[in-house]
Protein backbone atom coordinates (compact mmCIF):
# COMPACT_ATOMS: atom_id res chain seq x y z
CA UNK A 1 0.00 0.00 0.00
CA UNK A 2 1.16 3.52 -0.77
CA UNK A 3 -0.06 6.84 0.65
CA UNK A 4 0.65 10.17 -1.04
CA UNK A 5 0.60 13.31 1.09
CA UNK A 6 -0.59 16.11 -1.15
CA UNK A 7 -1.55 19.72 -0.58
CA UNK A 8 -0.63 23.31 -1.22
CA UNK A 9 2.92 24.44 -0.42
CA UNK A 10 3.62 25.13 3.27
CA UNK A 11 0.52 23.47 4.74
CA UNK A 12 2.47 21.11 6.99
CA UNK A 13 2.69 18.01 4.79
CA UNK A 14 6.19 17.34 6.09
CA UNK A 15 5.01 17.59 9.71
CA UNK A 16 2.30 15.01 8.98
CA UNK A 17 4.88 12.89 7.15
CA UNK A 18 7.26 12.99 10.13
CA UNK A 19 4.45 12.06 12.51
CA UNK A 20 3.37 9.08 10.39
CA UNK A 21 6.86 7.75 9.64
CA UNK A 22 8.73 8.70 12.78
CA UNK A 23 10.94 10.69 10.39
CA UNK A 24 12.46 7.59 8.77
CA UNK A 25 13.02 9.34 5.46
CA UNK A 26 14.66 8.98 2.08
CA UNK A 27 14.96 12.20 0.10
CA UNK A 28 15.09 11.79 -3.66
CA UNK A 29 14.91 13.87 -6.80
CA UNK A 30 12.10 13.06 -9.17
CA UNK A 31 13.78 11.46 -12.22
CA UNK A 32 14.96 14.08 -14.70
CA UNK A 33 14.42 17.02 -12.33
CA UNK A 34 15.89 18.72 -9.28
CA UNK A 35 12.53 18.68 -7.50
CA UNK A 36 12.74 16.86 -4.17
CA UNK A 37 10.22 14.54 -2.61
CA UNK A 38 10.51 12.45 0.52
CA UNK A 39 9.73 8.77 1.06
CA UNK A 40 9.33 6.91 4.32
CA UNK A 41 7.52 3.96 5.79
CA UNK A 42 5.13 3.15 8.60
CA UNK A 43 3.54 -0.07 9.81
CA UNK A 44 -0.21 -0.39 9.59
CA UNK A 45 -1.98 -3.56 10.67
CA UNK A 46 1.30 -5.47 10.44
CA UNK A 47 2.13 -4.30 6.92
CA UNK A 48 4.69 -1.81 5.64
CA UNK A 49 3.09 1.23 4.05
CA UNK A 50 5.12 3.59 1.87
CA UNK A 51 4.43 7.28 2.57
CA UNK A 52 5.43 9.88 -0.02
CA UNK A 53 5.57 13.60 0.78
CA UNK A 54 4.73 15.03 -2.66
CA UNK A 55 5.88 18.56 -3.62
CA UNK A 56 3.23 21.19 -2.91
CA UNK A 57 0.78 22.22 -5.62
CA UNK A 58 -2.21 24.54 -5.79
CA UNK A 59 -3.90 22.73 -8.67
CA UNK A 60 -3.74 19.72 -10.97
CA UNK A 61 -2.96 22.22 -13.75
CA UNK A 62 0.73 22.83 -13.00
CA UNK A 63 2.33 26.25 -13.28
CA UNK A 64 5.92 25.32 -12.35
CA UNK A 65 8.29 22.34 -12.19
CA UNK A 66 7.37 21.34 -8.62
CA UNK A 67 3.66 21.31 -9.50
CA UNK A 68 4.42 19.29 -12.66
CA UNK A 69 6.19 16.69 -10.52
CA UNK A 70 3.30 16.59 -8.02
CA UNK A 71 0.75 15.96 -10.79
CA UNK A 72 2.98 13.31 -12.44
CA UNK A 73 3.44 11.53 -9.11
CA UNK A 74 -0.32 11.50 -8.57
CA UNK A 75 -0.96 10.06 -12.04
CA UNK A 76 1.79 7.43 -11.64
CA UNK A 77 0.31 6.23 -8.35
CA UNK A 78 -3.29 5.65 -9.40
CA UNK A 79 -3.86 2.91 -6.80
CA UNK A 80 -2.60 5.00 -3.89
CA UNK A 81 -4.54 6.56 -1.06
CA UNK A 82 -4.26 10.34 -1.06
CA UNK A 83 -4.12 12.31 2.16
CA UNK A 84 -4.81 15.91 1.20
CA UNK A 85 -3.32 18.12 3.92
CA UNK A 86 -5.15 21.43 4.17
CA UNK A 87 -4.19 24.56 6.12
CA UNK A 88 -7.20 25.21 8.36
CA UNK A 89 -6.70 28.96 7.97
CA UNK A 90 -6.89 28.73 4.16
CA UNK A 91 -9.64 26.16 3.70
CA UNK A 92 -10.91 27.36 0.33
CA UNK A 93 -7.51 27.16 -1.32
CA UNK A 94 -6.86 23.66 0.03
CA UNK A 95 -10.33 22.35 -0.73
CA UNK A 96 -9.94 23.43 -4.36
CA UNK A 97 -7.07 20.96 -4.80
CA UNK A 98 -8.84 18.26 -2.78
CA UNK A 99 -11.93 18.52 -4.97
CA UNK A 100 -9.83 18.30 -8.13
CA UNK A 101 -8.24 15.09 -6.85
CA UNK A 102 -11.63 13.65 -5.81
CA UNK A 103 -13.09 14.49 -9.23
CA UNK A 104 -10.26 12.45 -10.81
CA UNK A 105 -11.54 9.42 -8.88
CA UNK A 106 -8.82 9.06 -6.24
CA UNK A 107 -9.65 7.92 -2.71
CA UNK A 108 -8.98 11.01 -0.58
CA UNK A 109 -8.68 11.58 3.14
CA UNK A 110 -8.76 15.24 4.21
CA UNK A 111 -6.34 16.18 7.00
CA UNK A 112 -6.94 19.64 8.47
CA UNK A 113 -3.64 20.96 9.76
CA UNK A 114 -2.80 24.11 11.74
CA UNK A 115 -6.15 23.93 13.54
CA UNK A 116 -4.71 25.77 16.54
CA UNK A 117 -3.81 28.75 14.33
CA UNK A 118 -7.31 28.80 12.83
CA UNK A 119 -8.86 28.78 16.32
CA UNK A 120 -6.68 31.71 17.37
CA UNK A 121 -7.93 33.67 14.33
CA UNK A 122 -11.56 32.68 15.02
Amino acid sequence: MKILLMGNPNVGKSAVFNRLTGAKVTESNYPGTTVDYTKGYMRLEGKDVEIIDVPGTFSLEPKDKAEEVAVKMLKENRDSIIICVIDSVKLERGLYLALEIIEEGYPVVIALNMWDVAEDKN
